[in-house]
């Protein structure tokens, strides 16, 4: 039985799936232990931090994605009531701000529950919605951290949606 089992967990862990697709898409993937994949992502703002952790006890996948930036403490209140409003427009995921050090961090997960196995696709949809939210709002993050901006102003701004090309 200990055989089975130990195919069981290695057939059932996402993290074995994410392994495959970040090679087939030639992305650089460290696996820290059986329970953590990170990635560095090349974002059209700035580096994106990526990690996947699987949780056996609980059945999930979590996928948590920062930016290489810290918030000024000046600036933290008023960050953290931008991702309060950005948070009121996500369909899936959130956003927070770890207080200690001003980080940044968009957090979503996928249950498995039951004994369900990750497919591709799954896969691939948890860390590309990650990656698009930090994408969509990280000028709306600069605009408050770093031209002194109001939330509201800088919600408003990040969702100007852009026609054709200049």
């Amino acid at each position: 039985m200990g055989a089975l089992q130990s195919y069981l967990n290695d057939t059932t862990n996402p993290l074995d799936l994410i392994e495959r697709l970040a090679e087939r898409r030639d992305w650089s993937v460290d696996r820290t232990n059986d329970c953590e994949v990170t990635m560095v992502m090349g974002g059209g703002w700035s580096d994106l931090y990526v990690s996947l952790n699987w949780r056996d006890d609980l059945e999930s996948l979590l996928v948590a994605c920062t930016y290489d930036m810290k918030v000024p403490p000046a600036r933290k209140d008023e960050v953290g009531r931008l991702l309060s409003l950005i948070n009121g427009q996500l369909f899936h995921g959130h956003f927070d701000m770890w207080h200690g050090d001003g980080s940044i961090v968009f957090r979503n997960n996928l249950v498995l529950a039951g004994g369900a196995v990750a497919n591709d696709a799954q896969c691939e949809t948890l860390i590309r919605l990650g990656i698009e939210s930090c994408e969509r709002y990280y000028p709306a993050v600069q605009y408050v951290c770093w031209a002194g901006q109001s939330a509201d102003a800088a919600l408003e701004s990040s969702l100007l949606e852009t026609m054709g090309e200049a």
